[in-house]
């Protein structure tokens, strides 16, 4: 009874908000994506250097997570791809949505209210991989080609490399800047929550075989690298149930953006995405019994 009191201390707080951001996005359908580029550019890179700056204990040994969660996203697009060949399905559809998962929507809040701020480095620290893949691995994937020009200009990359910056000269921000920084941070969490919930509201049955496919795959693939990933480089229980969340996360947002963008089939990943985020509902508590 106290670990399902547990999970649901964890899940509740992160699933209302969505369902906030669900309630509005049925009323208000327009605006999300001037709701997410703000948090892009204004609120998430400021949470990243701080948390980088500021958070990280001087003796994290950061090293093992590093390496572990690249070998849960590349591990994933590796066991995925045989199942999109097998099954016929498009690679630029089912590929890229089993690698990249919603680190920053549900993996920052969820590693902040199951393990609490000391695991919030891990977590960044994996939000930071899975970023630098997506705009190099990932724009390759649905592209083929790379965009360094995004990576470059991108906000979040910028405030990556600044707070480790930071981290790895000693150096902080001026103290009286740093309460409007965490003002400013404290605003991203709730923000990609709320997005989160909008865009359920897009969930699209037309490619429901490629989108229940998708939704499974996904976690299905993140849990197995994760698991390699722990034996592999032995890492200590809080990284590894860190890992194993991020693991079990369903594909991202994002994905979708960037299909979109280059017109690699976004009908299929926009429903991948949908599903793969309705299904965390039930994946998310089930993993959290699990791990905690």
């Amino acid at each position: 009874m106290e670990m399902i009191t547990a999970v649901l201390g964890v899940t509740v707080p992160i699933f209302l908000i969505v369902a906030v951001g669900y309630g509005y996005g049925r009323v208000h359908p327009d605006g999300i994506e001037f709701v997410n580029r703000i948090n892009l550019t204004l609120f998430i890179p400021p949470l990243l250097f701080f948390v980088l700056s500021e958070k990280i204990p001087a003796d994290l040994e950061w090293g093992g997570i590093v390496i572990g969660a690249a070998m849960v996203v590349l591990g994933s697009g590796l066991l995925a791809w045989p199942v999109a060949r097998g099954l016929k399905l498009p690679v630029k559809a089912l590929v890229p949505t089993a690698m990249m998962n919603n680190c920053g929507n549900l993996g920052l809040p969820l590693t902040l209210l199951a393990f609490g701020e000391t695991a919030l480095p891990l977590a960044v620290v994996t939000f930071v991989v899975y970023v630098a893949l997506h705009f190099t691995v990932g724009i390759w994937l649905v592209r083929g080609r790379l965009d360094l020009s995004l990576l470059v200009k991108n906000p979040i990359v910028i405030a990556t490399a600044l707070g480790f910056g930071f981290y790895l000269a000693g150096l902080h921000a001026p103290a009286m800047m740093l309460p409007g920084i965490e003002m400013l941070s404290d605003v991203a969490i709730p923000l990609m929550l709320v997005a989160l919930g909008v865009r359920l509201t897009d969930v699209d049955l037309t490619h429901w075989r490629i989108g229940l496919i998708g939704a499974a795959l996904a976690p299905a693939t993140g849990i197995v690298c994760a698991g390699g990933a722990i034996w592999l480089l032995g890492l200590d229980p809080l990284t590894a149930k860190v890992l194993i969340l991020f693991g079990a996360l369903p594909p991202a947002v994002m994905n979708y953006l960037l299909a979109e963008r280059y017109d690699a089939c976004p009908a299929e990943v926009a429903t991948i995405v949908g599903f793969g985020n309705l299904a965390a509902l039930a994946v998310i508590p089930a993993v959290l019994l699990f791990i905690l």
